[in-house]
């Protein structure tokens, strides 16, 4: 029996995919180097590495510093446009209370809580970890192992929402079962080992009550 629920953040609450991809590729084309989408995908979104290692060694000063001057395009693209995807504030009313609820993500924690000053989500959860709180980031299972942890719940207890297959790999590398619900950036990849692939987030509710 299902008791609490790992949701990711990115893609999955919230529409920031296309913003991140268009603050890496911004910072890039700035020093002549084009960012495609495909490209994106597999390093970001399927890795789990940061695509600034194609304008610099990871690690390096140059490294750090386009990383910095990325996470602050970022964090301006975040204020501009509401980010909450459809349905899932109509989703978490109908699971607020049924489950213990949590969100884990390997975003920052800054970008996070710019993310989350405006959508007035965080009441639904329990809690929440970031970067801040896992040295490691998916597809490496430690995000959901903590996540574990601070449950108290047997992982066959508890159930991930993710969009990526990197947060699918790091889901079930910690022993969970997953539910992926493809984000635009996401829709084309192999999601082998989800034990369900949804559409939309409107499907969740019922789907839980069959599951």
């Amino acid at each position: 029996m299902i008791k609490t629920i790992f949701w990711d953040n990115d893609g999955v609450l919230v529409d920031t995919e296309g913003l991140f991809f268009r603050a890496n590729q911004e910072i890039l084309a700035g020093l002549g180097i084009p960012l495609q989408r495909e490209q994106f995908e597999e390093i970001s979104l399927v890795r789990g590495e940061s695509v600034m290692r194609l304008a610099a060694t990871p690690g390096t000063d140059a490294f750090i510093k386009l990383r910095r001057d990325r996470d602050a395009l970022y964090a301006d693209l975040l204020t501009r446009d509401p980010l909450v995807i459809d349905g899932v504030r109509e989703v978490l009313d109908a699971l607020q209370g049924k489950y213990l609820m949590g969100i884990v993500t390997s975003s920052g924690h800054e970008h996070f809580e710019i993310i989350h000053r405006q959508s007035s989500l965080l009441p639904y959860f329990q809690f929440f970890l970031t970067l801040k709180d896992c040295p490691y980031t998916k597809p490496h299972p430690g995000p959901y192992l903590k996540a574990i942890a601070l449950s108290g719940f047997a992982p066959e207890e508890c159930l991930v929402i993710e969009d990526s297959p990197r947060g699918l790999a790091a889901a079930t590398s910690a022993g969970l079962r997953c539910i992926v619900i493809p984000s635009k950036f996401t829709c084309n990849h192999d999601f082998a080992g989800a034990c369900k692939v949804l559409d939309s987030i409107k499907g969740l509710p019922a789907f839980l009550k069959e599951f």
